[in-house]
């Protein structure tokens, strides 16, 4: 066999496969199908409406944990799961039933307990996958396995479909394509979903001690703004209209400041038409929030608050988390904070400050191969530093006061011309939030948002509009004020160390 036609030859054996595993679920498929036929011939329910659960099968395991090996007892409950284990030993069946949150518990189907007709039933209908009803007295079995000791059992919903081989890893396509089997399979995958839940619930009782309100604002939109990203565009039939999925709540957030509303926060979700990789997704979820006379830094503080109660309501308590690898991460202390100017100037070997010259900046971009799309003096800062500092940041840390021109919505520096008040948060070498010390002066609004319209008339299509809209409500007087966003899908993969695949329950895939 010759270099060239081993891989020929192995991708064969692998379709071959596929192809193989692809008939045995259609036959399985039939199978399954010629039985639910035959249950609903018998006058028996596949899919019944309701069943007489009196329990559930965690309740169970809380309440006789501490029988012994062999104990019974005379209770009865009534529990129903999926079946993720059978074994048929002629008078006596045995099953495990696994509930949602993965609780397990055996069922034993007798003869002596269910009769001949039960049992043989039983044999011929009930398969892995399934949902069943079981009724019975709670025992342990001889080998010390708490079980439900069957005297009648329902079929609660009939798998058509086989599960896969709980025996061996899912892989990455199937986890995230079909979800529902890696949370059947996978306990990673629910402690995922859990862990996700009380992340949302920690974020909204941090904002909640701190009297922030909570509001909803639009994710359709006539006008895209709030960030700088490539938007999702579609038609209203109704208005006739070209309409924008939101890339940021945020100037809708400012209008409810304007209006009132001193602390405002917004969990959303956000679209933006750009690039898919393993910390970006084209649909993700985010939290904004804004306080009335606050600024950056106190932004800061209440971001390390929100995300070090996150890691404590994921974690139990502990602000150490522990990553995939088995290595251990640190979200304590505090954090510390990094000036972009002179980070990005200690790093190149080279000053580097708001009046560096254009050309300066491209020649060392060039010299280190940084391409910059739509050059500003601001894009030829932020790509630099990335290049030169953005992996190197493992540790909790804020890259304090950006270049003016790639801000548009942020206050002036109050000491240094040429930079805003605005840091961008790193985790272990990816960003996690932002914040602003927010732009309010509508004049300066104007002229920042013409500016970004001149970018994107010469082809930039992550610049923004000129919202006028917007600038009506900032003519009305926004007080000074502090903003930050945080990406939620990140806020998990900071805590849990996952691709923002596996953090999203159902990522858009293609």
């Amino acid at each position: 066999m010759t270099d060239e036609t081993a891989p020929a030859t192995t991708e064969t054996a692998v379709d071959d496969a596929a192809a193989l595993a692809e008939q045995e679920t259609s036959e399985q498929r039939q199978v399954r199908l010629d039985k639910r036929a035959r249950l609903l011939e018998s006058g028996i329910e596949a899919y019944p409406a309701e069943l007489p659960i009196t329990t559930t099968i965690p309740a169970v395991r809380a309440q006789y944990a501490h029988l012994e090996t062999g104990e019974e007892t005379q209770d009865v409950v009534g529990v129903a799961g999926r079946i993720v284990f059978s074994r048929n030993t002629g008078k006596l069946c045995f099953a495990s039933l696994q509930s949602g949150d993965g609780s397990r518990i055996q069922a034993m189907v007798s003869l002596a307990e269910v009769g001949d007709e039960s049992l043989a039933r039983w044999k011929e209908f009930v398969d892995l996958g399934d949902h069943v009803f079981v009724h019975g007295r709670v025992i342990s079995s001889r080998r010390g396995e708490l079980s439900i000791m069957v005297d009648d059992w329902a079929i609660a919903a009939k798998a058509i479909l086989p599960l896969p081989n709980l025996h061996n890893e899912l892989n990455e396509e199937t986890r995230v394509r079909q979800r529902y089997l890696d949370l059947i399979v996978r306990e990673d995958a629910r402690k995922t979903v859990r862990a996700r839940a009380a992340v949302m619930s920690s974020l909204r009782d941090t904002f909640t001690s701190h009297e922030y309100l909570e509001v909803e604002t639009p994710m359709l939109q006539t006008q895209h703004g709030g960030a700088s990203a490539r938007p999702f565009v579609t038609h209203s039939n109704a208005f006739d209209t070209e309409l924008f999925l939101r890339i940021a709540p945020e100037l809708f957030l400012k209008r409810a400041v304007v209006g009132g509303i001193d602390r405002v926060f917004e969990i959303n979700r956000n679209f933006r038409n750009e690039g898919a990789d393993s910390s970006h997704s084209p649909e993700f979820a985010m939290v904004e929030a804004y306080q009335a006379y606050g600024d950056y830094e106190q932004m800061a503080s209440l971001t390390q608050e929100l995300v070090q109660n996150a890691a404590r309501a994921v974690t139990g308590g502990s602000l150490v988390v522990t990553l995939p690898d088995g290595s251990d991460y640190d979200l304590g202390g505090e954090w510390a904070r990094l000036d972009m100017y002179e980070s990005l100037s200690e790093a190149s070997g080279h000053e580097i400050t708001p009046e560096t010259p254009l050309s300066e900046l491209q020649a060392l971009a060039d010299a280190e191969g940084v391409e910059v799309a739509h050059a500003t003096h601001g894009k030829y800062v932020e790509e630099l530093w990335e290049h030169f500092n953005g992996d190197e940041l493992y540790a909790p840390t804020f890259v304090m006061n950006f270049p003016v021109d790639t801000s548009p919505l942020t206050r002036q520096h109050r000491t240094r011309p040429g930079v805003v008040e605005k840091w961008d948060l790193y985790v272990r070498g990816f960003e996690l939030a932002t914040a602003y010390s927010e732009l309010v002066d509508p004049v300066v609004q104007r002229e920042r948002f013409v500016e970004q319209a001149t970018l994107a008339a010469g082809g930039d299509p992550e610049a923004m509009r000129v919202d006028e809209e917007f600038l009506r409500a900032l003519e009305h007087a926004m007080p000074p004020s502090g903003g930050m966003g945080m990406g939620v899908d990140r806020l998990l993969m900071a805590i849990t160390g996952l691709g923002i695949r596996e953090t999203i329950l159902f990522p858009l895939v293609k």
